[in-house]
């Protein structure tokens, strides 16, 4: 493991009105940050795996998909 690495949730959907769109997930103003993959992968299940179980949500009009871990380039000025 890199020293440094820190890791985000992305949420994606896709659907015929937006198109594909992704972004980082926020809580309190903030992008959620991990230290490792597998702690943001249990806390995007812990808060987002409902939507595995839901072919509603994943369907149009939503289009939504399970967020994923990514890790996250952070330069600091």
């Amino acid at each position: 493991m890199a020293k440094n690495e820190i890791w985000g949730a992305q949420w994606n959907s896709k659907n015929l009105l937006d198109g594909e769109r992704s972004y980082l997930l926020h809580e309190n103003l903030l992008p959620v940050m991990f230290k490792t993959k597998y702690k943001c992968n249990e806390w995007i299940k812990n808060k987002y795996g409902y939507i595995a179980k839901r072919k509603d949500l994943r369907a149009e009009p939503h289009g939504w998909r399970m967020p994923k871990p990514v890790k996250l380039d952070i330069k600091i000025k």
